[in-house]
């Protein structure tokens, strides 16, 4: 039945090629005098936006000049890469393909799934992106530190997040005197330092090149909030930084002389949550007897990816597929801050893929209940801790439906509406927006004409 399902995915997926080779057939030059830049500040909360004592100048500013959503309802699983994905195809994680900040690759019989950060995106991404739809429209396209991204042919130019000295842009950049070569190869510095990089590389590739569409994403936000916590006073402070490296991409349209043609959508991928108390799936799966280490090696039943306020649990043993399934499920139940097991027969609900033997999504999903996250800490000794005394940590990865999860838009330039608003919208409407601004082709999601002028 299982193996039924992921040939369905398969044909699905084969017609979606069709589909999307038609689409490129169809596509029209696009506009190469337009100009569209988005900026990801990862882990934004919609909240945070809301809140009018935080102090934001310039996103307010953008705000008045363009328009703005009360949130964007991001897809699950609520972390970096599946949103990101989402919001260049137009499609949920059930489409594109992109579950976790890596690839999950299953191992052999007994053994668990291991993740593949440095996968291509050839590997991750199952949909077509807009940026594809740019660079088969003759646009130019440019990205930093975007996520499934590696590899893409259809990006002009390209500085990853762990920046490579010997890449093309990454030369240009030291030869140009912009980053130095230490500061490129330095593998120590904050998330602060890296976004600093990030936005001189951005600066600059948009000053020199002026591409049609540059992806940029900022990570200072979401690394300060899981240290400290949600709405503490560190968060408010990357928030704040976060928001003044905005009217330095700004300046750098000014530079351009591309002001007037140039569109800037300001997103996030999700927002965050604070939790108290830690719960370790992998002590519960060693108490159960389902995690073994055998001659030095890790042997199991069961085999868990940890998202923050969700855990997606595997089979790793056929023969004990039922026996295990039952263990877990009791298991889960009887855990103190786990509120909700999904089983496969409801992912279609929360956009999920179906669940098979072969297939990269997993047999079980667990939400952790507010105040409680799910860690991956082999160090634990027991299911649930409390964080370190008289402290806290940030999380996201809980299901979309919580409103805490939702990230913020902010459009304004060329061809946003001045002083319009919308309600909480999907995010995979960004692409189809950014392909409507550009005069692209593109089949996936709708364009959000509201905030757009006629």
């Amino acid at each position: 039945m299982k193996d039924r399902l992921w040939k369905n995915v398969i044909k699905g997926a084969l017609l979606a090629s069709i589909l999307q080779a038609y689409a490129i057939a169809q596509t029209p030059a696009g506009d190469r005098n337009r100009h569209v830049v988005v900026i990801s500040l990862d882990g934004f909360p919609a909240y945070a936006l809301r809140d009018p004592t935080l102090p934001l100048p310039v996103m307010r500013r953008l705000i008045r000049e363009g328009g703005v959503a009360d949130g964007m309802k991001t897809v699950n699983p609520t972390v970096t890469w599946p949103n990101h994905t989402a919001m260049v195809t137009g499609v949920n994680a059930a489409q594109h393909g992109v579950l976790y900040n890596a690839l999950p690759v299953r191992g052999e019989d007994g053994k668990p799934v291991q993740l593949n950060s440095r996968a291509a995106k050839s590997e991750l991404v199952h949909s077509r992106t807009v940026y594809d739809a740019a660079h088969e429209a003759g646009l130019t396209t440019a990205e930093v530190a975007w996520v499934a991204i590696r590899g893409a042919d259809s990006i002009d130019w390209s500085v990853s997040e762990s920046s490579r000295p010997d890449g093309a842009v990454e030369r240009d950049l030291v030869e140009q005197g912009v980053i130095s070569r230490e500061e490129m190869q330095a593998s120590r510095g904050g998330p602060a330092f890296h976004d600093e990089l990030r936005v001189r590389a951005a600066a600059y590739i948009i000053e020199r090149h002026r591409p049609n569409l540059v992806l940029l994403h900022l990570a200072v936000t979401d690394d300060v909030q899981h240290t400290y916590g949600a709405r503490t006073l560190a968060a408010q402070t990357a928030l704040v930084l976060a928001d003044r490296q905005i009217q330095r991409i700004l300046d750098a349209i000014d530079r351009a002389g591309i002001r007037d043609t140039t569109t800037v959508l300001v997103v996030s991928d999700h927002g965050f949550k604070s939790y108290k108390k830690m719960i370790s799936p992998i002590v519960l799966l060693r108490q159960k007897g389902l995690l073994r280490d055998v001659n030095g090696t890790v042997d199991c039943d069961a085999s868990i990816v940890i998202e923050g306020g969700t855990a997606y649990v595997y089979i790793t043993r056929e023969s004990k597929r039922e026996a295990t399934l039952k263990t877990l499920e009791e298991t889960f139940k009887a855990t103190e801050g786990i509120a909700k097991i999904i089983l496969p027969e409801d992912y279609g609900k929360y956009g999920y893929p179906p669940a098979t033997s072969q297939g990269p999504m997993s047999d079980l999903v667990i939400e952790a209940a507010p105040g409680y996250a799910f860690q991956s800490q082999i160090v634990a000794t027991e299911p649930v801790m409390p964080t370190p005394p008289g402290g806290e940590g940030g999380t996201h990865g809980y299901l979309n439906t919580d409103p805490d999860m939702d990230a913020i838009l902010v459009a304004w330039g060329a061809g946003i509406r001045p002083g319009s608003h919308v309600d909480v919208v999907p995010n995979v409407n960004v692409a189809a927006t950014i392909a409507r601004l550009l005069n692209l082709a593109f089949t996936s999601g709708t364009p959000l004409f509201d905030l757009l002028r006629p």
